[in-house]
C-alpha cells in the first residue's frame, strides 16, 4: 500500500506527462478545474491513467465531487 506522498509523487508526474503542466503548479490545495485547468475531456483521461496505474476503476460518481489535487490523492488513495 502506497503512502499518501508517494501517490502524491505519482499524481504530479501523471499531471505533467498528461496536461504539460509545470511540476510547481501540481500541488495538493490545486484546483483541478480552476487553477490547473482540467476540463471535463481532461477528467476523463485523467481517470483512465488512474485505472491503469491502480489497476482498479474509479466509478464516476466518485469523481464528480473531486476538487483538488489532494482529492484526487484521498480518491486513489481509498481504492488501495
Amino acid at each position: 500500500m502506497k503512502t499518501k506522498e508517494e501517490l502524491f509523487a505519482e499524481l504530479q508526474d501523471i499531471f505533467v506527462e498528461l496536461f504539460e503542466l509545470d511540476k510547481d503548479d501540481v500541488t495538493l490545495e490545486a484546483t483541478l478545474y480552476d487553477e490547473l485547468d482540467i476540463d471535463s475531456i481532461d477528467a476523463v483521461d485523467l481517470v483512465v491513467k488512474l485505472k491503469e496505474v491502480t489497476g482498479k476503476k474509479i466509478q464516476p460518481e466518485e469523481f464528480k465531487a473531486v476538487r483538488t489535487v489532494s482529492d484526487v490523492v484521498e480518491a486513489v488513495y481509498a481504492l488501495q
